[in-house]
């Protein structure tokens, strides 16, 4: 059985420590083993409840900004103000919906999902109700736009991130599902939204907004923080533990018929990269988050101090493991309480379970700083929605050693906050996090830059079917409640869109960027032809294709930037997407009404909206050849360099 470990109350022994301030040794001894916090999703049991909670997060963010767009005239006519001077009210909202990311990302790194969520849930909730006060235009900008959209970001991030640190095996599932409720929001909130318009006033419907934003509090409360688990050396020392050992060594023989490895592993980089040095584009004052090493790397510097055990029975599991050390995985708890530990053995199904052992706490007393934290944001793939299948990490890997390879480690600093409770102005989790996320060095990547630019352009047209469309059926003649339909009908495709996008790109031989490149491109030249006719058919099958490109444009951004610039790079990539498609946002909405100031109608809008997003798509065109170029290039100067 796995018994549970509680947190020890001494304090944390000072490792030597390399000049960086890491707080770790690189000689390990016999005084001194590597351990880990490792986060390892549950894959099912209360995760379903957690995609259930961030599927009506999705459907109740999503559905409230994408159909903002129906109060845009009212407010106007209210105010007695143009169509571009009305625009940034929802421009603001959707782009600081974006542009807040990374700095939310960074809150939720130190402080949970959770947490995040709820608070989100109290400032946007208390923004639109405050909405109602509004006095002028320019209020709005800044409480309905600027800090509700911050507090929506906040719920959003949470609820997407949250499903994959529940899930492993069915990853892509799950987050498809939760995202699923950005569909049904939109085919929800556009009648409901225009029915509160129509009965009441623009400013009584944010405030129903407003209560319907904190039910949020009550999903966000079901995003249960995952237990970690602490990853150590056998301690094998105990002679009367003979028997145990033995039957150790059996279960590890039938693993290894299962597995021929345990870990395929990574070598450790040449320059070794344990250094939190600033580096002269970090402006945090830590380093970007994969300058730290991963559970891997501590585990794999320490092989070669193995030998050293004392135990015979640690000699003949080395035998069996080659070079590998054996692992123990015992949950983290607050309470050593005996008999909590008979009903937690199926809680570590996603290990190998026949090589978790027991430790008893007063033998293996905790030896480094690094078993207490297990950060969200230390993990390379917190951001990738798809299937782990398509990583080449979790398919050359046993489930415990893909864990190993994306999680990368504290440093003394971060755990010893975790532990003092003292209150800190910016802590060292978010401080990591932001340094990760908003590491300006990526920009010497082609690829990077071509995709970013790719997604500002596409937002740039994005939100302009979703604010006006409506408003362009009505001008031709087009009843107000059809008119409605025709964005919930958006939502509907979406949702088929998300499904089907998920199950096109997880086939092998299906290019993601090529899916990307034909649905962004269908999506911008119906967008361009959209005006052509109104009879209803039309415009239906036109909603029908602008839905699903930007499924596809939401579904495949984590796979493109895996697949092209690497799965170490994918928290930096989006941390600097979001700020692009942000702006992107912010600046779609008053383009397209000033737009309908200058003509008086709303058919330029749809063409420059159609030519954003085709254009975006063309750029991506040659991003396969423009990789390639990049990675040879890459392998020459590393080649001379050594």
């Amino acid at each position: 059985m796995v018994q549970r470990v509680a947190t020890d109350e001494r304090p944390f022994e000072t490792p030597s420590s390399d000049e960086s301030g890491l707080g770790r040794s690189d000689s390990p001894t016999d005084d001194s083993e590597p351990e880990a916090a490792l986060a390892v999703p549950p894959d099912g049991g209360w995760g379903w409840v957690v995609v259930f909670a961030s599927f009506m997060c999705n459907m109740i963010v999503d559905g409230i900004i994408f159909s903002s767009g129906l109060m845009l005239k009212p407010i106007g006519d209210h105010f007695h103000v143009t169509g571009s001077v009305v625009a940034p009210v929802n421009s603001l909202l959707s782009g600081f919906y974006l542009l807040a990311g990374p700095f939310v990302s960074a809150l939720a790194n130190k402080y949970g999902f959770r947490v995040v969520t709820i608070l989100g849930c109290v400032i946007s909730s208390v923004a639109f109700a405050l909405s109602y006060y509004a006095t002028s235009v320019i209020y709005l900008y800044i409480v309905y736009g600027v800090i509700g959209g911050i507090g929506l970001c906040m719920i959003y991030t949470s609820s997407v991130l949250t499903v994959g640190f529940y899930f492993e095996r069915w990853r892509a599932l799950a987050t498809g599902l939760s995202l699923c409720g950005s569909g049904v929001g939109t085919f929800v909130f556009a009648p409901v939204t225009k029915m509160l318009i129509d009965k009441y006033s623009w400013d009584t419907t944010l405030l129903v907004l407003a209560g319907l934003i904190l039910l949020c509090v009550i999903f966000g409360a079901m995003f249960k923080p995952i237990k970690p688990v602490r990853v150590t050396l056998a301690d094998q020392n105990e002679e009367d533990n003979s028997r145990r050992h033995e039957e150790a060594v059996e279960k590890l023989n039938s693993m290894l018929k299962l597995h021929n490895k345990l870990d395929s592993g990574i070598s450790m980089p040449a320059e070794m990269r344990f250094t939190n040095k600033v580096s002269p584009h970090t402006w945090m004052g830590v380093a970007n988050n994969t300058r730290y090493p991963t559970a891997e790397e501590v585990f794999k510097g320490s092989n070669s101090h193995l030998s050293r055990r004392s135990s015979a029975t640690a000699g003949t599991l080395k035998n069996h493991l080659g070079n590998k050390p054996l692992f123990i995985a015992v949950p983290v708890a607050e309470k050593d309480e005996q008999e909590d530990s008979n009903s937690n053995i199926d809680n570590a199904e996603p290990l190998i379970a026949s090589s978790i052992k027991v430790v008893p706490r007063e033998a293996r007393p905790r030896r480094s700083h690094a078993d207490l934290v297990a950060r969200p944001f230390y993990r390379d793939d917190i951001f990738f929605g798809g299937s782990l299948a398509r990583l080449p990490q979790y398919t050359s890997r046993t489930s415990l050693g893909y864990h190993m390879a994306v999680t990368h480690v504290p440093t003394q600093e971060d755990a010893q906050e975790e532990t003092s409770g003292k209150c800190r102005l910016c802590p060292e989790a978010v401080k990591r996090a932001l340094a990760t996320m908003l590491d300006v060095s990526l920009f010497r990547s082609p690829t990077f830059n071509i995709l970013a630019v790719s997604g500002f352009f596409t937002m740039l047209g994005f939100f302009t079917p979703y604010y006006y469309m409506e408003k362009r059926a009505m001008i031709h003649g087009v009843d107000s409640t059809t008119a409605v339909w025709l964005i919930s009908s958006i939502g509907i495709f979406n949702i088929v869109g998300r499904i089907a996008c998920g199950l096109v790109s997880s086939m092998p031989k299906v290019s993601p960027l090529w899916l990307n490149n034909i649905a962004l491109s269908a999506g911008g030249i119906a967008t361009i032809f959209s005006g052509l006719s109104y009879n209803l058919t039309y415009q239906f099958g036109y909603t029908a294709i602008f839905g699903l490109a930007v499924a596809c444009f939401a579904s495949l951004r984590s796979i493109l930037v895996v697949e092209y610039i690497g799965l170490e790079q994918l928290t930096n990539s989006f941390g600097l997407f979001l700020l692009f498609q942000g702006l992107g946002a912010v600046l779609s909405a008053p383009i397209s009404g000033a737009l309908y100031d200058l003509t008086d109608g709303y058919d330029v809008s749809f063409y420059v909206s159609g030519a954003f997003i085709l254009f975006s798509a063309v750029m991506c065109y040659p991003v396969d050849y423009i990789s390639r170029w990049e990675k040879t290039r890459n392998k020459l100067t590393n080649s001379q360099k050594a």
